[in-house]
């Protein structure tokens, strides 16, 4: 499911961190675990698990923020407005829709880190529509709302990131996908070989190249990390449609839960 937060600043400018996707993304933990501190707690420490991997996908995202911007002075954003969206999303069934609303109305939401901190009371909740038909006959153009993140692991444990016009970035996005898919349905029947076999997922560039971003998780600490992702392209897809739904609800690529990899059906 995919909701819509609109949200109104406490104050007539605020500031917020230009790496926000680590506060706000622990913003959104707050907010669930004051109303569900078990599934909080599920999403926390355990997450989904695929079997035999010992890897856990926490199965949420959500998208860059939406807002007018000042230019940026140092590692701070300024607002242009008090009012700002961002998109969430969880995988989560469609039933849970209103229990999930009810949970952020009202709510405050503070985007800080050391240097900076914004209060935002989240004023509206709008349940957004996937975009995706209930039948799928042609390929599905799907385009990023936050940097996808993606890569291949070196003998250091740590990954060599990849770009959309590298000739492996497709696979890489393939295989984090079949590895989500296998934790979010366990015990299912379907084989990473079996799932690979029913997707094509194709690069679209555009006119301009795609856009570079090199966002810092936990910036300002000693357990902070940088990253690289991009935005500005589209992705062209043929998959089952739970495949499809999945990525909608959860993102693609490395570090969903972190704000990374939100997608949207384009056209």
């Amino acid at each position: 499911m995919r909701i819509q937060l609109t949200l109104h600043s406490h104050e007539p400018r605020p500031v917020i961190p230009i790496n926000y996707q680590y506060p706000l993304s622990a913003a959104i933990y707050k907010i669930i675990q004051r109303a569900d501190t078990n599934y909080a707690a599920f999403l926390h420490n355990n997450g989904y698990s695929k079997e035999g991997s010992g890897k856990q996908f926490k199965l949420f995202t959500f998208s860059d923020i939406r807002a007018p911007f000042a230019p940026p002075v140092s590692d701070r954003l300024y607002l242009k407005s008090q009012e700002i969206r961002v998109i969430v999303c969880f995988h989560i069934p469609d039933a849970a829709e209103n229990f999930v609303k009810g949970l952020f109305m009202k709510q405050q939401l503070e985007i800080a880190d050391s240097s900076s901190r914004a209060v935002f009371t989240i004023s509206r909740v709008e349940a957004l529509p996937s975009g995706l038909p209930a039948e799928i006959k042609k390929p599905v153009l799907l385009q990023p709302i936050s940097p996808v993140i993606t890569g291949v692991k070196n003998d250091r444990g740590h990954y060599d990131y990849r770009s959309p016009q590298d000739a492996d970035y497709a696979a890489c996005l393939l295989h984090n996908w079949i590895e989500k898919y296998l934790a979010a349905n366990p015990g299912t029947v379907e084989t990473a070989a079996g799932l690979r076999n029913q997707i094509t997922l194709e690069v679209e560039l555009l006119t301009q190249p795609p856009q570079e971003r090199k966002p810092i998780i936990k910036a300002g600490t000693v357990a902070a990390s940088k990253l690289r992702g991009y935005t500005r392209f589209k992705l062209k897809v043929t998959a089952p449609h739970p495949m499809i739904e999945l990525a909608l609800n959860a993102g693609i690529g490395i570090h969903s839960s972190q704000g990374f990899g939100c997608l949207e059906v384009t056209a």
